[in-house]
């Protein structure tokens, strides 16, 4: 009974340091087999609702590939983007995806599990505009998501977290930044005309292209990036094995062709190196 004993507690020791090793949250979705999502719910082509009312896009699909590669199944939620980005997450989400940049602000109270792709970002205008160049937008009226890393740049304080990450050059002084919710918004705006409400709009060539597509009468300045951010798979902090995980999921996804297959699909072009 006693070599008995002693063999249980021995079993249940390993088994209680495998499972520490493993890490909190890969411990809970693996029990309750269920991926926790932040993500977007109105940024096309990265997440959206369709004509069905269902969540799609590449970050939906990239959230659903992690999941089938951990065995697991999602389940999305679409929070404001500060929150999302800010931490403290106390398990509501086990990860967000959503095209997230890995900055030094927010380094401070999430992790970055990954970059999985790079988005550059453009100056958009009226297509009645006569802006040929970023500096013909000095002194304009910008449109940008408001929390987001076109807002840090049009205010000239983007700090990406990011070693190779080239320095940010700024290309525009503008008159007036007009911030909005959410990444349409502004598209919305320039829509209506030339200076009616805004010039131009700083975005993601991605987000563009998708609006172009759509009708909206607008074009990209061209030859002209203002940056090329790295996105990232965000976890909370304090759980380094859950974010190493990711990393190599995410690592496996590049080195199979997933990610790139993903972004030809959703962008037309491969925006993974």
């Amino acid at each position: 009974m006693r070599k008995f004993l002693v063999a249980a507690l021995l079993a249940l020791g390993t088994l209680t340091a495998t499972m520490a090793e493993a890490g909190a949250t890969l411990n809970r979705v693996m029990a309750t087999k269920t991926l926790k999502v932040a993500t977007n719910g109105a940024w096309p082509p990265q997440s959206f609702l369709d004509d069905r009312n269902q969540l799609v896009g590449f970050d939906i699909d990239v959230a659903n590939e992690v999941a089938r590669r951990l065995g697991v199944k999602t389940r999305f939620d679409t929070p404001d983007w500060a929150t999302m980005t800010g931490g403290h997450w106390h398990g509501r989400w086990d990860v967000a995806i959503g095209s997230i940049t890995p900055t030094k602000a927010r380094s401070q109270v999430v992790s970055f599990a990954s970059v999985y792709y790079y988005s550059p970002y453009v100056f958009v205008v009226h297509r009645n505009s006569k802006a040929r160049t970023a500096a013909d937008l000095n002194g304009k009226k910008i449109g940008v998501e408001t929390a987001t890393t076109s807002e840090d740049y049009i205010r000239r304080r983007l700090a990406i977290d990011d070693p190779g990450a080239p320095p940010v050059k700024y290309l525009v002084n503008p008159g007036q930044v007009h911030t909005y919710a959410d990444s349409m918004l502004p598209f919305d705006d320039l829509r209506l005309g030339d200076g009616v409400r805004i010039d131009a709009v700083l975005a993601p060539e991605q987000t563009a292209l998708r609006a172009i597509k759509s009708g909206y009468p607008i074009k990209i300045i061209p030859n002209t990036i203002a940056y090329k951010e790295p996105l990232a798979i965000v976890t909370d902090k304090d759980d380094p094995q859950w974010t190493a995980k990711l990393h190599d999921v995410i690592q496996a996804m590049r080195a199979d062709g997933t990610l790139g297959n993903l972004t030809r699909k959703w962008y037309g072009r491969d925006y993974t190196q």
